[in-house]
């Protein structure tokens, strides 16, 4: 709720003529999604009472007061409407104000992104969201000292984002337009049931009706209830309407968002070169230096001491073994061979293998994609696969592989203790980072207890 940028989700699959199922499926949950869909306006209206009450209260209740003030009638009466009656009202308003708006306007932001979630999933119409990030989630040293600056900036950062009054006014909206729009379809589906099927609301008697006006029924129940559907898809187009953000905000968050990922690929990239520095200079390197002074020791003894020297050109070829060692690892590190050589999912595959924990991998890929996505992907999976041995404590592991809708899929279940943070120096963070440069996402599901589900998808093109 609080997250600078919500990208919108990814449209419903086209149904093909043979989906028949999905499609009587659509039109029997139908109504349960309107009557949930009915449930927002419900609780925005709330909310927008809430929210606009406290301020209209302190407006009214200062007008009054600077009324009383401008006729100087303090002492003349105690009617209602004088300063005596007025500054409660005005003290009860500010309280509102100060305490009740910030939790009210956090909780209309929470209502329009879970409109725009269910117009993804059940009406086939993503809804973009662009907010600004929240001053509050800098570091601490970065956040003001004093709780009134706190407030302070927490308003201005809700009133003064222009997502925030998309929200309330599709409270609005979505009160008035949306309620007829849901509940019209419903509303002539149980007419026309009632019709249909010889039904009286009346207490005494029962409806005698025609077998034409019943048949009309019958076409009235049908049309509402194929009707839902339909109205679900406009009632997500008429949030899309009311909620997407303009698109000059999508292009500066769009454009925050690369300069981030930017900085933070620039960073990974400056430390693993800074990692393969020291690997070599104390690593390899050193094996080499030392092994040309012990050939160069062997090389003066060879004449006066033969089994001398033959010790020291056989301490130099072991030195030169483990140097090549260290530096086939090195490589590995750079980019495996085996990812090279046989692609991303006998790469992984060979990572289950290697695995502490008994780990299968699922799914396939039907072609390559890019080798820095690869490259990517392939050591993101190793970490997760590190942390399941490491801090899941986890028995089995399992890896899914698969390319959809454009995207690279990977996720990583384990049956471990749960609890996943990214915040906790767990190598999630870095995962995120990596696969960000790619304009990847990480979806976390993990509960205390267990399981933990994570899912990576990275948009690309298998060749």
């Amino acid at each position: 709720m609080n997250g600078p940028v919500l990208p919108a989700a990814s449209p419903a699959r086209p149904r093909g003529p043979r989906d028949v199922p999905g499609r009587v499926a659509e039109v029997l949950l139908a109504p349960f999604r309107a009557l949930v869909f009915f449930g927002l306006p419900i609780v925005g209206v709330v909310l927008l009472v809430v929210t606009v009450a406290p301020a209209a209260l302190v407006g009214w209740g200062l007008a009054r007061l600077i009324d009383d003030i401008s006729q100087r009638q303090y002492a003349l009466s105690n009617d209602a409407g004088q300063p005596g009656q007025i500054l409660p009202v005005l003290l009860i308003g500010l309280a509102c104000c100060l305490f009740v708006m910030p939790r009210s306007l956090l909780a209309v932001r929470w209502v329009a992104n879970r409109t725009r979630l269910l117009s993804a999933a059940w009406c086939g119409v993503p809804i973009a969201a662009a907010y600004r990030p929240s001053p509050l989630e800098r570091a601490p040293g970065d956040r003001p000292a004093t709780v009134w600056l706190r407030y302070r900036q927490r308003m201005e950062w809700l009133l003064g984002d222009p997502g925030t009054w998309k929200d309330l006014f599709w409270l609005a909206v979505n009160a008035v337009v949306g309620t007829v729009l849901l509940l019209a379809p419903i509303a002539f589906a149980v007419g026309g049931a009632l019709v249909a099927f010889n039904v009286s609301l009346h207490p005494v008697g029962q409806a005698d009706l025609s077998g034409p006006e019943r048949a009309g029924g019958a076409l009235l129940l049908a049309v509402g209830v194929a009707a839902l559907p339909w109205t679900l898809r406009a009632y997500g187009h008429l949030a899309k309407l009311v909620l997407s953000p303009p698109e000059h905000s999508v292009l500066e968050q769009r454009v925050a968002y690369l300069a981030q990922t930017r900085q933070e690929s620039l960073d990974t990239g400056a430390a693993e070169l800074r990692r393969i520095e020291r690997d070599l200079h104390d690593g390899a390197q050193a094996r080499l230096v030392a092994m040309g002074l012990t050939l160069d020791a062997a090389g003066r003894l060879i004449d006066t001491d033969p089994a001398a020297a033959r010790s020291l050109l056989i301490e130099a070829r072991d030195a030169s073994g483990k140097a090549l060692a260290e530096l086939r690892d090195l490589v590995r590190g750079v980019h495996p061979p085996v990812l090279a050589d046989r692609g991303l999912a006998e790469a992984v595959r060979a990572l289950a293998l290697d695995s502490p924990a008994r780990a299968r991998v699922t799914g396939s890929l039907d072609g390559r994609a890019p080798a820095p996505v690869e490259s990517a992907a392939y050591f993101a999976v190793s970490e997760l696969l590190a942390n399941v041995a490491k801090h899941a404590g986890a028995q089995s592991a399992e890896v899914d592989l698969r390319h959809s809708l454009g995207a690279l899929r990977i996720s990583v279940r384990d049956d471990g203790a749960g609890g996943a943070d990214p915040g906790r120096g767990t190598g999630l963070r870095g995962v995120e980072r990596r696969i960000a440069a790619f304009d990847g996402v990480l979806a976390i599901n993990s509960p205390v207890g267990g399981p933990t589900l994570i899912t990576m998808e990275i948009p690309c093109v298998l060749s």
